[in-house]
């Protein structure tokens, strides 16, 4: 399927060169097959267009103005509805077009078919950051988890190796007193 893009090459209005050039870069950007048909050089491109832009969407005068767009015979719409799908990350389904494996349009499509997804990266209709976010702090509470259960032991441990060594250190205690406290005494009395 090829993306036919009305243009017109001589046009005097810097808006309508502008959406076209905006048209244009988007669909180089996101790697679509396009054709671009010239309504101001070819009668026949003119006619086309002006006769298959559907009623509810041509303006007041009846003629559309470029850029209009089209997916081979079918009507797609004009430069705002292509803003519109632009900022509403539709592109592709504004050009009746599969989204590409991986994109945010075809996961937004996977969840509107298929539902929440368990272990996927759109989780009860989070966007992808929610996702990440969530992802990153589940990961921190795991490591948090399995790192924290070694590091108590390992301290209950290094207390009781602690306690022993000041054990070992001290002087024995009888009767209230140390045995080295009872020998300087004794050496006072006599």
């Amino acid at each position: 399927m090829v993306i036919k893009v009305f243009l017109a090459s001589s046009s005097g209005s810097t808006a309508i060169k502008k959406k076209q050039q905006d048209v244009l870069g988007f669909l180089e950007a996101l790697k679509v097959d396009y054709a671009p048909l010239d309504i101001a050089c070819n009668e026949d491109n003119r006619m086309w267009m002006r006769e298959n832009v559907p009623v509810e969407k041509k303006p007041t005068n009846g003629i559309p103005l470029p850029p209009q767009i089209f997916n081979e015979e079918s009507y797609c719409g004009d430069y705002e509805t292509f803003f519109d799908a632009k900022e509403d990350n539709a592109v592709y389904a504004f050009l009746g077009l599969p989204p590409p494996p991986g994109s945010k349009e075809a996961k937004e499509a996977y969840l509107l078919e298929n539902g929440p997804v368990e272990n996927g990266t759109i989780v009860n209709g989070t966007d992808d950051a929610e996702d990440e976010e969530n992802l990153e702090a589940e990961e921190e509470n795991i490591d948090d988890d399995t790192l924290k259960a070694p590091v108590k032991e390992e301290e209950a441990q290094e207390e009781a190796e602690d306690e022993e060594a000041k054990e070992e250190e001290a002087p024995e205690v009888r009767g209230g007193r140390r045995r080295s406290d009872r020998g300087s005494r004794a050496g006072r009395r006599g």
